[in-house]
């Protein structure tokens, strides 16, 4: 097979410069959008305000960029100095000026025929770092890119792509690395987390997610159930630049819906772990679902806020669950401080003092089906939940469904799917999709805003005392403090990503992917 061939198209030149201490102290330059989440908290919040709940039914179409591609779009834009970048399926990059949404360069990649990727060949996002934009490819490369011209400075292959592996994640870039997660747990790969040198692309740590023979956790997957175990960290973690940390999720375990073949716990699937970001060595971890046999991956932005829990001020790391928990954790030691369903749920009596599901009984997969709250779908998915300072609320996506789960024969073979089982989703009255808002340092519910289907789109809080979300091909903002609706507009295509915002010449935008462009709106 020939390798790849990689094509560059310069339209016009531009200059950023984005340098980590930028990155760092995004919150002082709110008018960029300069990581996946817009800042290293995972937070998906704007401190802009120009467009509020006084003013946002004036929103209008600003410009659309439309993309040349067939797969679904799941790309958020960054946005510095005045240039949008973004990741185009399969895994191309193109630079557009965020005035008019006219193309500045784009990096076009070509790939082998037989790619494996379960669930689209997309790609969510690129990370810039100094001079050089970075994108990772469904055939497993990450590649760095001018981000004057588009022109490639170098390319590592991270893994062979043949075994199931690919890269979909919108990699993170801090000091003087960049960190990318994989793809592929559908296809009995073993998951890790890799971190490589910004300048050169030389790989500095990986961090496996499924440990090998005499490392801490192997115990705990039965004989060699190890070495396809799944475990990947395909959505991107989050960053703590005073204690160094990166907080990463991790997928299920393979196979997804046979745990007979994988007895134990399966460290660390379906766990937030975080890593030195110097070292890659592991500080701690919390696995959500230990022996997941219902493909609830915790593949979710993990959030990092500050907030006082039972009378005590803590650094904490908040997320909505796929299990349909809502977990607080101290993200300087791990401990478990909260858990609470944050949707309807069958599969656990509650969770213990650490923070460990109680199983119900008869709840596992079986050959004539096992009928579970929640769907394989889950609680919620990888799309992004928000946290706004402003109102101390986290907004998340969620949706209420179940699923027979049923168990099948797993026989691992390189490149081929590796589920073990299958699902069917059950229709119910009882199904529905909402955007919720929790109060973080509780998880009750303070309001709903319910939806006629769940959604695939996550979520934008701003200071304007919004809430932006997407549903059936609808945008929309909420009220932040109440959920009531306010402005909406139609696309006319599919929304599967996440909303941001920006600066353009003083002016308030914010931007989606919907169907196959970037559409961005603006005050008229």
């Amino acid at each position: 097979m020939k390798r790849a061939a990689v094509f560059v198209l310069i339209v016009a030149p531009v200059v950023a410069q984005v340098g980590f201490d930028r990155i760092r102290n995004a919150e002082r330059e709110p008018g960029s959008w300069l990581t996946y989440s817009g800042d290293y908290n995972g937070r998906r919040h704007s401190s802009l305000a120009q467009i509020n709940r006084g003013n946002v039914s004036r929103l209008k179409v600003a410009w659309i960029y439309q993309i040349p591609a067939m797969h679904k779009v799941e790309t958020t834009p960054l946005v510095a100095d005045g240039v949008m970048y973004l990741s185009e399926p399969p895994s191309n990059v193109t630079a557009l000026d965020v005035r008019t949404g006219r193309k500045l360069w784009s990096y076009i990649r070509r790939f082998p025929e037989d790619l494996r990727v379960c669930c689209g060949q997309v790609n969510r996002g690129v990370a810039i770092l100094d001079d050089l934009v970075f994108v990772g490819t469904v055939d497993a490369y990450l590649v760095a890119l001018d981000a004057k011209t588009g022109i490639k400075r170098w390319e590592t292959k991270v893994i062979d792509y043949a075994t199931g592996h690919a890269i979909t994640v919108a990699p993170l870039a801090l000091k003087d690395k960049v960190v990318v997660g994989v793809a592929g747990g559908e296809y009995g790969i073993r998951g890790f987390l890799d971190a490589y040198e910004a300048k050169t692309g030389k790989l500095a740590w990986r961090f496996w997610t499924i440990p090998g023979p005499g490392e801490k956790g192997n115990e705990t997957w039965a004989g060699e159930s190890w070495k396809t175990g799944g475990a990947p960290t395909w959505v991107t973690g989050a960053y703590d630049p005073e204690m160094n940390l990166v907080y990463w999720g991790t997928g299920n375990p393979g196979p997804d819906w046979n745990g007979d073949v994988r007895k134990g716990d399966n460290l660390y699937s379906d766990s937030v772990v975080a890593l030195d970001a110097d070292t890659g060595k592991l500080k701690w971890y919390f696995q959500f679902t230990p022996h997941d046999v219902h493909d609830w991956d915790a593949n979710q932005v993990p959030v990092l806020m500050d907030g006082e829990i039972r009378g005590q001020k803590r650094k904490l790391l908040v997320t909505a669950n796929r299990n349909a928990f809502y977990y607080a954790i101290d993200r300087a030691s791990g401990q478990f401080l909260l858990g609470k369903p944050y949707v309807k749920q069958t599969w656990a009596s509650g969770l213990d003092d650490r923070g460990r599901p109680i199983r119900l009984p008869n709840t596992s997969p079986t050959i004539e089906g096992t009928h579970v709250w929640p769907s394989v779908g889950g609680g919620t998915n990888w799309y992004s939940p928000s946290y706004s300072p402003k109102t101390d609320l986290f907004y998340v996506a969620i949706r209420e469904a179940s699923d027979l789960y049923y168990i099948g024969e797993a026989e691992y073979r390189p490149g081929v799917t590796f589920f073990g089982g299958t699902h069917r989703m059950v229709e119910s009255d009882e199904n529905y999709g909402a955007i919720r808002a929790l109060k973080p340092t509780t998880g009750d519910k303070m309001w709903d805003y319910r939806l006629h289907s769940a959604t695939g789109a996550g979520v934008l809080s701003t200071a304007g005392d919004l809430v932006f979300a997407a549903a059936e091909g609808t945008f929309f903002a909420l009220d932040a403090s109440t959920g009531k609706l306010l402005w909406r507009f139609q696309t006319g295509g599919m929304i599967g990503s996440n909303p941001m915002s920006y600066l353009s010449d003083g002016k308030q935008h914010v931007a989606i992917a919907a169907g196959n462009d970037i559409i961005t709106f603006a005050l008229d």
